[in-house]
Parts: C-alpha cells; sequence; structure tokens
C-alpha cells in the first residue's frame, strides 16, 4: 500500500490551482501508475479523497471530482466490480446538478459509461438515471464551449450504449434534446447534435409515437444551418470540416420520412439561390433524401425537381472546351462544373427511383421537344449558334444519363427518341457513294444514346452475375438500324477526311464507329465484313491521313478502345480481325519506308500493342525484329541512316513494351528472347569488319540490355550470361586468363605503359563488351556469373583503356558481391574480399601505404598502385584520367553498399586532387629511375580527380541504383559529406594556386549540390562563403553553367529555409553581391531567373542588413527588366517591387 503522505502530496498537487498544467498531469500519471500496479485501490484512493470531493470550497471539489473523473479515465480498462460502479456512477450523476464541478461529472460519467464488457459495465436503470439527471439539472446552452461538448458527447453514448432505456423516457427526452441543441454555434457541438438528432429520430420511427408532435421544433433547428457557410478553422476547430457538418445534417435529414413535407420544400428553394454551394448541397440533399425517403412519398415532387434541376444544369453550364480529344470531354464539350455534376447525378437517382413518372416528364419536357423539333436544322456543328449548341448539348447529356440509369429507362428513351433520329438521318434513303453529309445534331443524339445503352450493358455485367437481355426493346431498335448507320459512318468519315469541317464532327463519326463494335456479340452482333470495314477505315486514317492530328489521335484511341474491349470480352472471331487488319498491318508498317513519320508509326504501334496481351506479343516480336534489322544495317552494312530510325525503336521497346511486359507479369519469356536474340546476331556480325562508331545507337543499346536483362528473374538472366559469356570469348580476344591479365609491361625509361593485350581494343570489340558490361550492370545480386574472375579481370585491363561502362560493370559487380562464398549473391566461386583483392592490390614497394587499396598494374617487377597513376607516375595523362574514372565507379559502388574500403578510394582520389606534385610518386620513382625529376598533375587529371566525387554522390541512371538492383544502404551521401567537407574546406583555405582552388570548388559543389538539403543546412555557416567563391569562379567559364545552376539551387534552398537564415544574414551583403552579378549571366536563362528570384527572398530580412545594398540591387534589375527572355523580365518586375518596398519598413523599424 502507498503511504498516506505520498499520496496525499499527489492529490493536493492536482488540487492545487497554482501549480502548473505539466505538475498536474504529472501527479495524475503517478496515481494512475499506483492503482494500475495494484498498490493503491479505487475504495482506498476514494476515502482518501473524501474532504476534497465534499468540500465546501467550490474550486477544491471541483478539482478533486475532475481528479476522480480523469482517473477513471486513465483505468478505463481495468476492471472493477458493479458494487464499485454502481457507487461511482451515483456519486457522477448527482454531480450533475452541482454546476461548479460540472466538468468532473461530466467527464466521470463519460469514462463509466464508455467502459467495454470485459471491465465492468454501467447498468441500464444507473444509465436511465443519468439520462434523468442531465435532463433535469442540466441547462447545456448556459454553459461553456468545452462542457457544452462533453454534454453532447454524453447525450451520443447514451443513445450509442443505452438506446432501450433513454427511450422509455419518451417526450421529456425529445423536449430535453431540442432545448440542449437550440442555437449552438459552435462546430465541434454542431457536429455532435447533428449526429443526436439523428439518433433521436431512429429511435422513435413510429410516424404516430412521440416524435411526430415535435417534427416541426426539429425541422426549424436544423433549417437554420442549411446550407452550411462554415469556413472557420482555426484553433478546436480545425478537425471539423465544412464536410463533414454538411454530411452530418444530410443525415439528420434524411433520418425520417416525417421530414419530407418540410425538407423537400426547402431544398427546391435554395436550388435557386444564387450561392453555388447552395446549389450543390441542394442537389446533393436531393438525392440522398430521395432515396431514403422512397418513391411514393417523391412521387409529388416529381414536377418541381424536373423543373428545378433542369434549370440548374441550364445555368451551370459554360463555354464549349477547346480539346476535343480530352477523356474528359462530355457531350458537345461544355465545361461541366460540380453543379451541373450533381444536378445530374439526382436525375440518374429519381429516374431510377421512379422511372416512369420521371421518363414522362422528359419525353413530354417542352424544351426536349424544342430541341428535337429544330434538330433537322442542326445539319454541321458550325451551322449552329451557341445557345443552339448548349441547348442540344443539355438534352444530349439528359438523354445519355437518363438512358444509362436503368434497362427500362434505356428502353423508354429508345422508343421515343431513336426512330426520329433515324428519320432525320435518312439512312434509309441515302446513296453511299454519293453523299457524304450525316447531320451533326442527329448524329449527336444518337451518339449519346448509343453510348448509354453500351455502358449500361457493359456496366450490369460487371455488377451482376445475370446477364442482360438481348430481347429489351432498345437493343432490338439496335439492332435494327446499327448496320446502315456504320456504313453510313464509315462512307462519310472516308469521303469527308480531304474536306473541311468542325473537330467536333469528326469526332462523333469515330466515336459513333467506337461505340457500334464494342457492343457484346449476344446485344450487337456484327458481320466480320462490316466489322472489318470498320477497322480498315480507321487504320487508313493512321497510316494516310497522320496530317489531320485531331482525327488521326480519335482514329487511334477508337482502334485502342476496341482492341481492349476484344480483349477482355475474348470476342475470338473479332479479335481474329482485329489482329489480321489492325495489328499485323501496323506492325509490318514498321520497317517500311512509309509516309507516316517514323515516331507517329511508333506511337500507334505501342498504343494498340497495350490494347491485348496477343497483340502486345505479337508488336513485341515485330518491333524485336525490326531493331535487328536495323542495327545489322549500321554495324554490318555500314548504313548510318539506319541509325536514328534504330535509336526511336529501341527507346520505343524501352518506354512501352518493357514496363507493359512488367506490369502484366507472366510473358517473361518475351525479354528473355529479346536478349538471347541480340546476342545471337552478335554472333552473326564476327566476319563484317565495318568500322562504324554510333555512340547514340551504342547507348540506346546498352539501355535497352540493361532494362531488359533487370527485369528478368535471376533463372533468365543465368542464361542471358551464359550466351553473353559464349558469345564474348568466341568473338573477341578480350576475355584472358589471368596469367595473361595481370601484367601490363611499361618502358621504364620514359615511364609510358604500353598495353598490348588492349591495344587491339577494336570498335567491334568495343560494342561487344559494352553490351556484356550492360547485362552484367544489369543482374540481380543471386545471378551467377561464369569465370567470375577472368570477367573482372576484362574489366579491370579495359577501364584504363577508357572504356567507361567497364569501371561501371566493376562498381556494379562489387556492389553486389556476397560477403562469403555462401552469401546468396553474385558468384558462388569468388566472395567480396577476393573480388576486391583482384581489382585491387597492395604493393609492397612503398611502406607507407599500409594496405591501402592499389589498382594493380605490373611493371617488370613492380607494382604501381591507383595513387602513382594519379600522381603523375606515367606520362600518359589519358591513362591518369582513365584510371580515376575507374576508381569513381568501384567507389561508388561500395559507397552505395556502406563498405569500409571506400574511405581507402575517397582518399586515394582526395590526394590526386589535393597535391601538386607527391611525395609518395617521387620516393617509387627514385626506386625504378635515376635522375628524373617531378612530373606535376595537369588540369585535365586534376579534374577529373574533382568530376570523381560526381560520380560518387550524384544518382546513376545507367547504372548502381534499385532498378539495376543495386545495394543501397540509406544516408550514403551523407556519411560521404561529413567524411569529404571537413577536407575539402580546409584544403580551400590552405590553397594557393588558382588552379587548385577552382578544382576544390568544383568537387566541393558536386558534393554540395548532390547533398541532401538538410545536410547543407545544418552546416551552412561554413559552406556559404565556400559556394560563393566557387559561384565566382564558375561564372567565368561556359562549361560550367550547369554546375552554376545546380550551386545556385542549393544556396536558393538555403535562402527560402528558416534554418539557414543566421548565416544568410550573416553573409547578406556577400549574397547580394554574387547575385547581382549572376543576374547579367549570358549563358542561361534559368541561371538569371532564379538570381532573381534569391533576391527577392532576400528582400525578406531584417531592414538593417539589406536595406545598404538596395540601390545595388535596383541597378542591377533595373537591367534585368529588359532582358530577351519574358520570364527573367517578369521575376525581375516582381523583384523590384520587394526591394522598392523595403524603405517603407524602415517606418515600422
Amino acid at each position: 500500500m502507498a503511504g498516506p503522505s505520498e499520496l496525499t502530496q499527489h492529490i493536493e498537487s492536482f488540487v492545487d490551482t497554482s501549480r502548473s498544467p505539466a505538475q498536474q498531469a504529472a501527479s495524475l500519471d503517478a496515481i494512475t501508475s499506483l492503482v494500475k500496479n495494484k498498490m493503491l485501490t479505487i475504495e482506498k484512493l476514494v476515502r482518501e479523497m473524501e474532504m476534497y470531493l465534499t468540500s465546501t470550497d467550490n474550486v477544491i471539489r471541483a478539482r478533486g471530482i475532475l481528479l476522480l473523473a480523469e482517473l477513471l479515465t486513465s483505468l478505463s480498462s481495468k476492471p472493477l466490480d458493479d458494487v464499485t460502479i454502481h457507487s461511482l456512477i451515483g456519486f457522477f450523476t448527482d454531480r450533475l446538478a452541482d454546476w461548479r464541478a460540472l466538468r468532473g461529472a461530466l467527464v466521470g460519467c463519460l469514462a463509466l459509461l464508455r467502459r467495454k464488457s470485459n471491465s465492468g459495465l454501467v447498468t441500464a436503470s444507473d444509465a436511465k438515471a443519468v439520462c434523468q439527471s442531465y435532463l433535469q439539472n442540466l441547462q447545456v446552452q448556459s454553459l461553456a464551449q468545452i462542457d457544452r461538448k462533453l454534454c453532447f458527447e454524453l447525450l451520443e453514448c447514451l443513445f450509442e450504449r443505452y438506446p432501450n432505456e433513454i427511450a422509455s423516457l419518451g417526450e421529456v427526452l425529445i423536449y430535453g434534446i431540442c432545448e440542449a441543441v437550440d442555437e449552438e454555434k459552435d462546430p465541434q457541438c454542431l457536429l455532435s447534435a447533428f449526429r443526436i438528432i439523428d439518433a433521436l429520430v431512429r429511435l422513435f420511427p413510429d410516424p404516430s409515437g412521440p416524435l411526430a408532435s415535435f417534427i416541426g421544433d426539429i425541422f426549424e433547428f436544423l433549417s437554420c444551418y442549411f446550407p452550411i457557410l462554415f469556413t472557420h478553422e482555426k484553433g478546436e476547430d480545425a478537425d471539423v470540416k465544412r464536410d463533414d457538418l454538411s454530411r452530418a445534417l444530410m443525415t439528420a435529414f434524411s433520418s425520417s420520412p416525417l421530414f419530407e413535407p418540410l425538407v423537400i420544400p426547402l431544398l427546391l428553394e435554395k436550388l435557386a439561390s444564387s450561392l453555388p454551394s447552395a446549389k450543390v448541397d441542394s442537389l446533393k440533399y436531393l438525392s440522398y433524401c430521395s432515396l431514403k425517403y422512397g418513391a411514393d412519398q417523391m412521387a409529388k415532387h416529381a414536377g418541381p425537381i424536373w423543373i428545378s434541376l433542369k434549370d440548374a444544369i441550364i445555368t451551370s453550364v459554360k463555354d464549349p472546351t477547346e480539346s476535343f480529344t480530352s477523356e474528359s470531354f462530355y457531350g458537345l464539350g461544355f465545361e461541366e462544373n460540380e453543379i451541373t455534376a450533381e444536378a445530374l447525378t439526382l436525375l440518374k437517382t429519381v429516374t431510377m427511383l421512379n422511372d416512369g413518372l420521371f421518363l414522362s416528364l422528359i419525353v413530354g419536357d417542352e424544351d426536349v421537344s424544342s430541341v428535337f423539333n429544330s434538330i433537322s436544322n442542326y445539319r454541321s456543328y458550325n451551322d449552329i449558334p451557341l445557345q443552339g449548341k448548349q441547348r442540344l448539348h443539355l438534352v444530349g447529356r439528359i438523354l445519355y444519363v437518363t438512358a444509362k440509369s436503368s434497362v427500362a429507362s434505356c428502353n423508354k428513351m429508345f422508343e421515343s427518341f431513336f426512330p426520329r433520329l433515324m428519320d432525320v438521318l435518312e439512312l434509309s434513303t441515302r446513296n453511299t457513294s454519293r453523299d457524304c453529309f450525316l447531320n451533326f445534331g442527329a448524329l449527336y443524339m444518337c451518339i449519346e444514346l448509343l453510348e448509354a445503352c453500351r455502358d449500361l450493358v457493359i456496366y450490369s455485367r460487371e455488377l451482376a452475375s445475370t446477364s442482360t437481355s438481348a430481347h429489351e426493346g432498345c437493343f432490338n431498335i439496335l439492332r435494327s438500324s446499327s448496320i446502315s448507320l456504320i456504313n453510313a459512318l464509315c462512307s462519310t468519315l472516308e469521303k469527308a477526311v480531304n474536306e473541311v469541317g468542325h473537330d467536333v464532327d469528326v469526332r462523333f463519326k469515330v466515336k459513333g464507329l467506337q461505340i457500334l463494335t464494342t457492343f457484346p456479340e449476344d446485344i450487337l452482333r456484327i458481320s466480320t465484313n462490316v466489322f472489318e470495314n470498320v477497322l480498315t477505315t480507321l487504320m487508313s486514317i493512321i497510316l494516310e491521313d497522320f496530317n489531320q492530328k485531331l482525327l488521326w489521335k480519335l482514329a487511334l484511341k477508337a482502334l485502342v478502345h476496341i482492341g481492349s474491349f476484344l480483349s477482355r470480352c475474348n470476342e475470338s472471331e473479332k479479335a481474329f480481325s482485329y489482329m489480321g487488319v489492325v495489328v499485323e498491318k501496323i506492325v509490318s508498317s514498321v520497317p517500311l519506308s512509309t509516309a507516316i513519320p517514323f515516331p507517329l508509326k511508333l506511337e500507334a504501334v505501342s498504343e494498340i500493342g497495350a490494347s491485348g496481351q496477343s497483340y502486345m506479343l505479337k508488336i513485341a516480336k515485330g518491333l524485336e525484329e525490326a531493331i535487328f534489322a536495323n542495327i545489322c544495317d549500321v554495324y554490318v552494312h555500314g548504313n548510318m541512316k539506319s541509325a536514328d530510325m534504330g535509336i526511336q525503336l529501341l527507346q520505343c521497346y524501352t518506354s512501352k513494351i518493357i514496363p507493359w511486359i512488367c506490369e502484366t507479369g507472366d510473358v517473361e519469356e518475351v525479354l528473355l528472347h529479346f536478349a538471347i536474340n541480340i546476342w545471337s546476331c552478335v554472333e552473326s556480325w564476327i566476319a563484317c569488319n565495318v568500322r562504324v562508331q554510333d555512340k547514340r545507337l551504342l547507348d540506346a543499346t546498352m539501355m535497352t540490355m540493361k532494362l531488359t536483362v533487370s527485369s528478368c528473374s535471376e533463372e533468365s538472366q543465368n542464361t542471358i550470361i551464359q550466351k553473353a559469356c559464349t558469345v564474348l570469348s568466341s568473338t573477341t580476344s578480350l576475355l584472358l586468363k589471368e596469367s595473361t591479365s595481370t601484367s601490363v609491361p611499361a618502358q621504364h625509361e620514359g615511364l609510358e605503359v604500353t598495353t598490348q593485350q588492349i591495344d587491339n581494343f577494336s570498335q567491334r570489340d568495343e560494342w561487344i563488351l559494352s553490351l556484356f558490361a550492360a547485362v552484367i550492370i544489369a543482374v540481380r545480386p543471386g545471378t551467377d556469373i561464369p569465370n567470375v574472375k577472368e570477367v573482372l579481370y576484362l574489366f579491370r585491363a579495359t577501364l584504363l583503356k577508357g572504356h567507361v561502362p567497364s569501371a561501371q560493370a566493376l562498381g556494379s559487380m562489387i556492389n553486389k558481391f556476397g560477403p562469403s562464398s555462401n552469401g546468396g549473391e553474385i558468384s558462388s566461386d569468388c566472395t567480396l574480399e577476393e573480388a576486391i583483392d583482384l581489382i585491387f592490390k597492395s604493393t609492397s614497394s612503398d611502406p607507407h601505404q599500409n594496405g591501402g587499396l592499389q589498382i594493380y598494374v605490373g611493371f617488370s617487377g613492380s607494382d604501381v598502385g591507383i595513387t602513382d597513376l594519379c600522381l603523375g607516375f606515367v606520362k600518359n595523362r589519358h591513362f591518369q584520367v582513365h584510371a580515376i574514372v575507374g576508381l569513381a565507379w568501384i567507389g561508388k559502388g561500395l559507397l552505395l553498399r556502406g563498405h569500409a574500403k571506400v574511405k581507402d578510394v575517397i582518399m586515394v582520389l582526395l590526394e590526386g586532387l589535393l597535391q601538386d606534385g607527391s611525395n609518395h610518386a617521387s620516393n617509387l620513382k627514385q626506386g625504378l629511375i635515376e635522375n628524373s625529376s617531378e612530373l606535376d598533375l595537369d588540369a585535365s587529371v586534376m579534374r577529373s580527380a574533382a568530376d570523381a566525387f560526381e560520380i560518387l554522390m550524384s544518382d546513376s541512371e545507367v547504372c548502381l541504383n534499385r532498378k539495376f538492383h543495386a545495394t543501397v544502404r540509406p544516408l550514403y551521401k551523407q556519411r560521404l559529406f561529413s567524411v569529404v567537407m571537413p577536407i575539402l574546406l580546409s584544403s580551400i583555405m590552405k590553397s594557393t594556386s588558382y588552379l587548385s582552388r577552382s578544382m576544390l570548388h568544383r568537387a566541393s559543389a558536386h558534393v554540395i549540390s548532390d547533398a541532401p538539403l538538410i545536410v547543407v543546412l545544418s552546416e551552412a555557416k561554413k559552406l556559404l562563403p565556400v559556394m560563393l567563391d566557387g559561384l565566382s569562379i564558375f561564372i567565368g567559364d561556359v562549361l560550367d553553367k550547369e554546375k552554376l545552376y545546380d550551386l545556385l539551387l542549393v544556396l536558393s534552398g538555403i535562402l527560402t529555409d528558416k534554418n539557414g537564415q543566421e548565416a544568410v544574414i550573416e553573409n547578406a551583403h556577400t549574397i547580394i553581391n554574387c547575385l547581382t552579378q549572376l543576374i547579367a549571366y549570358p549563358h542561361s536563362t534559368l541561371v538569371r531567373e532564379t538570381a532573381i528570384q534569391c533576391l527577392v527572398a532576400m528582400s525578406e530580412l531584417p531592414y538593417t542588413r539589406i536595406y545598404p545594398s538596395r540601390s545595388q540591387v535596383l541597378r542591377a534589375i533595373s537591367k534585368a527588366q529588359d532582358d530577351s527572355k519574358r520570364t527573367v523580365r517578369q521575376e525581375a518586375v516582381k523583384c523590384r517591387q520587394a526591394w522598392a518596398s523595403i524603405a517603407s519598413r524602415s517606418l515600422q523599424f
């Protein structure tokens, strides 16, 4: 048991109002802990608190009761016996009469009433007693907001947990609730009040029960809040949204049919309001309430609802859209807002509820009849005045929504209007060989009805297991007119191709063909000849009429829709026709020199293929053949004209075919077949000696190979690698054994490397090796690479020749190697450490290396490491640059997996960047060559060392990313930043030569621009001066404009983040000087625009820091206002306004 003194101290702390809220909460937690740990019982606590619970001091008594209530809330899951619960609920019920201690009483009642069965429940009689005390003692509207909220929560809890008990109170309960909610204005309380009204009405469903006499009063209370105009979302009301209140009020309105005589007239009245939100809410409420009240009670309101609904649609229709290919194009393209959408939803609801009544109103409506009487005058879209277009659009949308609502509605609409439309179109009397005209108004109405009928069939079959009967009246009418309508659309479309017509006319002709060919076969059976005629018409547009952009887009979309429909419905006969007329024809056109531009041809191929799996497989095969033919034409026959076509084909395959196959998931063999066939083609080119080098085609082929391989399973990847290794070893001399590849003889006198094994590196070998590297880059970690050590030697040798894909492949292999022979990752016969040992050697010729990483190059018994290459041991500067680039990619592989050896790589790169001469190189040279002079690193080598940090920090698209299954540990950029930046900053401070300083700034710019902004912000004070110096250096060389822009973006991030404000204020003058120079930067519009935006951000700094620079900025901005680029001029105007207004801030200062 806890000692009385300890418990008393906690109680005193909570009761004492002079204590802080934190102290009071700590006391409550302490008492709760004592009870939970069974060191204190509820009975003991109540006895100890007796003087606080019954004190005549109102404050002490209120705090004591609240303490007990809060304690019970915290102990909601602790089991209590029935006697204890009865005593406690009785106490709090009595305290409801004590208005001074009301909050504690409410909290206590809620805590007990909300308890679950496994922890002890309040009895029904006690709950009824609570409700009675509530109704007798509480004047809810006289209380503060928080107490009213608790009152409403208590009522909600009683309705939810004890409905039968409180229902026995009858009219007393109803009257008490009406009094409690009357004139409530707080949003949170209103939300509860609406829910209480809903529960109350449902509690008394009998129309002749006690609720009947209060319906008027309850409606009067609810109607005051419609429509909801609540916009306040601050403080405690932030959790209550207008939609929440509106939904709760709507539910309350629809809670009983007794509200119908009062609610519907109110909603119709508000529908005439000029406030858009009132119109939208009225329409939503009408839809919801109509369903709840039922058809019988809503029948008498049908006429007023139809008139109001029609007027709402007419008044809400805006100007027609200009985009006639948009998927959101409805009717004649008039813009439809939320009012229109809700009105059409209401139309669908009331039609489904009482179709006969509303259909009669629509058919007999004067406006609808007027449109149909004048429809013969609407020969083409251009002939119709704007008002006529609006009326036509309105009636068309009404027909579509109504016909789609049910089969009965569709029958009625077809029977009433479709024959009249066919008469206007004159299909039975037209001469198809001569007529190329169809009345637009009648055609539009037909298409709306046809689309509604088609959508109704498909939608009903998706929802229900039973099929729609094919013998319905609308389907019989459709079948009698469909063939003549299809023939008319085809003929008019063919003959009108070369004629000037409006986009909307064209759209509905194509749309009509699409709809008529996508009905289920049991509803509308179209002969093979007619169906193929439609496809032929559309395909002729694709292949011949590509200059008419809209018509071409519409025809392609129609073909895609038809193909998708056939794939879903499994209509084999039509699918066979589609394959022959569309798919095979478009595939066969790919290699042919046709009039259609090649990009459009590929777009059509990819879109049509995506409409179904069988189509895509056919198209994938056709594209594959075209790709191989074009690549072969380039590399075997030397035809460079095929290069551009091959690149486009490869890009189409990577952007369309591969993603589709990956998404489908069950046709991986297509990718496997593609990769294997590429290697088979390479194998067939052995005898060809054509020397063609097209880097664009090689890059495109490599990326396609990477994406293909990365999308395959490990099993398929193993097959691809086996094939690649076979081809590589049989077609080149590159795959060398260890004994012949580890030594590169060098002439000591001139220190020149003669790499005999790779001097014979032909363009054909480079192409094959690049493709092989692409495979290695893309494999999964678990894929086995045969002869892995030989592959490592191969890549190690060729990267020194400047073959970057080899370096990237080495980095990928190092990244994916398992830590041990059974690690389950790349290669089972070579571990990570063994691979590192093969690539890097620890040289014994330099005692200062301490086992550091060295790329091993044999020099007749002496080992030369990467450090020596970077510092000038070899005269061949190209050799040094290649070694640095290779080391960077290998280091990236280590960095991404978080391997400790990456630190050695970083130190080698830093040493190459920091030193103008090398003690290490000098020591080694003295052991090899007497009287040799020290060699300095030239600018190209230093630049390569600086740019190596871009390779390490940037996100690569070509390798070492998750797309190609690289191992990427989180925060690797942050770790590199923390290691490298202190060294770079220190070196910049010590640097004396301009070249060295500029290269250090280049390296730091790479690290800073690719680091997460939050990391840069944490070191903003140290980095800002360096960044500003870097910007000043980069501004002098046009080749550095991209790096200048990247660094400027980081600066803008610092300027706009509050965490960088302190550093910005300290360097404000220097920043402004730099930015005013960048405003006139001639080589990049983005740099000028961003610099001006940064100056706008600077204008928000404290007045005293920026006012001295005001004149300088305004002079610079005045020149920018005459910039040749409009975006720069616009930003300059904003900047001038911001800086010109600084003077007015001096008054506030």
